[in-house]
């Protein structure tokens, strides 16, 4: 690897709600020191969490709807549309609700449907949480901006033996042009594009058993943590950052790595 290599930025994604379904993006609008836009605003509670929306605290995912452990999630094909507020879910193809998460009886509709649709999940009511200023239901602490080498996925295939969706991974950029793992070891290291937004890379991923579930199925069917510590020494795919300098991210623009 040289030392100011170019990425190619293939594909950018939001979660709007926490272990629900990506929307593709064309482009993004990052600020310095904020969180990937439109991601994770939301998340639904698995019954009572502690968290304060006035006074909120990083919350560990367990204590809310999850692949790693409601992989059924996966067969839900969800939009959210920040102009009016709508969550729209749809199920085999036909909408199956709708609700305005801005307001009581929105939420009180998408929290019903949930419930009916995973009981067996559920370890008391299902409740619609969104994320006040300045907080976001990530993962990490620090999970501004998550970014995906495809190659370490392609090699994964190679691991697997199986098909793997760079999906599994939720990351927001996913990039090419890097050797599969060379993001592992970025960490301290700044990419930078010509319309001069700067991520710095401060942490490897460390994968859950999410990955595990086929994003278009909701089958568990791979073993993707197994498989990279049996063959690698650890779980990580994928690195953070964090936004040095805001502008706009464009998908099939060059990214530098220095």
């Amino acid at each position: 690897m040289t030392d100011s290599p170019c990425l190619h930025l293939d594909a950018l994604y939001r979660y709007p709600v926490k272990g629900l379904s990506p929307e593709a993006m064309t482009h993004a609008s990052l600020t310095a020191g904020d969180y990937f836009p439109g991601d994770r605003l939301f998340a639904v509670e698995n019954g009572p969490s502690g968290f304060d929306p006035e006074a909120p605290v990083h919350q560990p995912k367990i204590k809310f709807l999850m692949l790693m452990r409601d992989e059924a999630l996966a067969q839900l094909d969800t939009h959210y549309d920040p102009q009016d507020g709508t969550l729209t879910i749809r199920q085999g193809g036909t909408v199956a609700i709708r609700g305005d998460l801005a307001r009581p009886e929105g939420r009180a509709a998408i929290e019903a449907f949930l419930t009916e649709y995973i009981p067996g999940s559920l370890r008391g009511p299902a409740k619609v949480l969104t994320a006040p200023a300045g907080y976001r239901f990530t993962d990490s602490p620090r999970g501004f901006v998550s970014l995906l080498n495809l190659a370490s996925v392609a090699a994964l295939e190679d691991l697997t033996g199986a098909a793997v969706d760079p999906l599994r991974f939720r990351a927001n950029l996913h990039v090419s042009g890097l050797a599969p793992w060379a993001e592992l070891d970025l960490v301290d290291r700044t990419i930078t594009t010509t319309g001069g937004v700067r991520l710095h890379i401060h942490k490897r991923t460390q994968r859950c058993a999410a990955t595990n579930v086929d994003p278009a199925t909701g089958q568990r069917d791979l073993a993707i943590p197994r498989t990279l510590a049996q063959h690698l020494g650890h779980t990580d795919c994928g690195v953070y950052a964090e936004v040095l300098a805001g502008g706009v991210l464009t998908t099939g623009e060059t990214l530098t790595l220095t």
